[in-house]
């Protein structure tokens, strides 16, 4: 290699550097972000779920950022291919970032109008055990991105599964409340889409472990996704008196 060789690769790699190192600020909100809407969730904080919907402004202006130097990379250094699927990958991590961010979001805008709801036991900390799951499987994508690691991202992808798991048994309690007590129908849909929204920040994750599988190797991987899809329906059973109201339910997520 010679020396203005050296040098063009010496300047992509500190373009590239600058950009993974958005890549990584951006993820450390979006985790932070995850962790605060389940715990304004959990707490009915008011003030802390509109924290979260303020910072999205940032995570969208880092992604917006991300792009903006991936594309001045790719139009000043003109990378071979092994280099331009580094940059493409940064492209779609921060893109799905970006989505977990928005996610988190909208948990933190039904966070609001639950809070003036009647609360359904145990649901919020059974959201924000799921919620935990998800961030700590985003912190492992970004780990396995930042080092290069396919092991670690290759069990990030199979642990949605149990995102998936998770997502079906809570949609099973929030149903059977609805169908027990009319009362809870609001409180209970509205989790339920809290509840699918950690579900799709999930996919996100192991859509970024992906994405880090196709950077180390070249391919993306050719099996399935792991999921979990079918949703049992509760039976529906005869109350022994109907005078007696609804019977009390176990906390969502126990058992």
């Amino acid at each position: 290699m010679n020396t203005t060789d050296r040098h063009i690769a010496s300047a992509f790699d500190r373009d590239l550097e600058t950009v993974q190192a958005l890549v990584v600020k951006m993820g450390g909100l979006v985790e932070t972000a995850i962790d605060e809407a389940a715990r304004a969730l959990e707490t009915r904080d008011d003030e802390l779920a509109e924290e979260v919907r303020r910072r999205d402004r940032a995570i969208d202006a880092l992604e917006q950022q991300i792009n903006e130097e991936a594309a001045r990379v790719i139009a000043l250094r003109a990378p071979n291919a092994t280099d331009l699927r580094v940059v493409l990958t940064v492209i779609k991590i921060s893109g799905s970032l970006e989505r977990v961010g928005d996610y988190a979001k909208n948990i933190a805008k039904r966070t609001h109008v639950l809070s003036h709801l009647p609360a359904i036991d145990g649901a919020g900390m059974a959201l924000r055990r799921m919620s935990g799951t998800v961030e700590t499987m985003l912190k492992d994508a970004l780990d396995s991105y930042v080092h290069r690691d396919a092991a670690l991202a290759a069990d990030v992808r199979a642990r949605d599964l149990e995102v998936d798991q998770m997502y079906n048994a809570l949609f099973r309690e929030f149903l059977t409340y609805m169908m027990e007590d009319p009362r809870n129908i609001t409180s209970c849909m509205h989790l339920h889409f809290i509840a699918k929204n950690i579900e799709r920040m999930g996919d996100h994750a192991t859509s970024i472990a992906e994405q880090v599988l196709y950077l180390v190797s070249g391919t993306l991987p050719e099996d399935a996704r792991p999921k979990s899809d079918s949703v049992a329906r509760p039976p529906v059973e005869a109350p022994a008196d109907p005078g007696a109201g609804p019977a009390p339910r176990p906390a969502p997520g126990a058992g």
